[in-house]
């Protein structure tokens, strides 16, 4: 009698895991050390000034010999309208940049204008109207479940609208 062994297991990866080597080497052309500038930039900056702005790269100044390290440019993709407040803010977006380092890093902010590339939020569905939702569960009487005809109502009076 042939003994087969029992496969051991099976263990999955996370696709982050996987790609992080791809992803850390497109990061590294831009200059950025670590993802997390781009990817946390939400946190980093805050709210107020993430809606109108994400990190493009870092430009580093080539090192002289005996000198200590100068810090480097943050180059910004900003939307036109709001490149003058942005540029009125970056000593406060530096703060929050250096915070987020641990140590004065980014010296000076460059701002690019351009529409930033983000994928918009469908807007939020609307409840139907009511009255259509009324009229339209008036034909279904043939629908013996309360809770399904109300469903339909709501779908076809959805329907209707759009």
């Amino acid at each position: 009698m042939a003994r087969f062994s029992k496969p051991g297991p099976i263990s999955a990866k996370p696709l982050s895991v996987l790609l992080g080597d791809v992803f850390s080497d497109a990061y590294a052309k831009q200059g950025f050390a670590a993802r997390e500038l781009v990817t946390r930039w939400g946190e980093i900056a805050g709210p107020e000034f993430a809606a109108h702005s994400q990190p493009l790269k870092i430009q580093w100044p080539r090192p002289v010999e005996g000198q200590p390290q100068e810090p480097a440019t943050l180059v910004l993709r900003v939307e036109g309208p709001m490149a003058l407040e942005i540029q009125h803010a970056s000593d406060v977006i530096l703060q929050r940049v250096n915070r987020f380092f641990g140590w004065s890093a980014v010296g000076r902010l460059a701002l690019r204008q351009a529409p930033l590339s983000r994928r918009e939020r469908p807007p939020a569905s609307r409840a139907p109207d009511p009255s259509e939702v009324a009229k339209v569960a008036k034909t279904l009487d043939a629908v013996e479940d309360e809770e399904l005809r109300a469903a339909l109502a709501r779908l076809g009076a959805s329907i209707k609208r759009n």
